[in-house]
């Protein structure tokens, strides 16, 4: 068994590496309530994801497109019909 100042080395030494230990576990108390009450606000916020937002972004632009093409369809179907002999030019809408 040491004695004299190898001793309170050795203890100095423990103690700092039990404080050391202590404060990662503080650290690590404070980050998780702190990410809890974040997540909390932030649902409160009737925020969305970031994942769940493109998905509708890319759902609307498929629509825009889809809407765009129909709408040429259509247009081409007036074009036809207004060109037909014996019919009226557009049918009132």
């Amino acid at each position: 068994m040491s004695t004299g100042p190898n001793r309170i080395m050795d203890e100095f030494a423990k103690l700092m590496t039990d404080a050391a230990g202590a404060a990662q576990g503080v650290r690590r108390e404070v980050e998780t309530a702190f990410h809890a009450q974040a997540e909390r606000w932030m649902n409160s916020m009737d925020l969305v994801k970031r994942e769940e937002f493109d998905v509708v972004r890319e759902m609307a632009l498929k629509a825009r497109e889809e809407n765009d093409l129909l709408q040429k369809r259509i247009e081409a179907l007036e074009a036809q019909l207004a060109n037909k002999p014996g019919k009226a030019s557009k049918p009132a809408v």
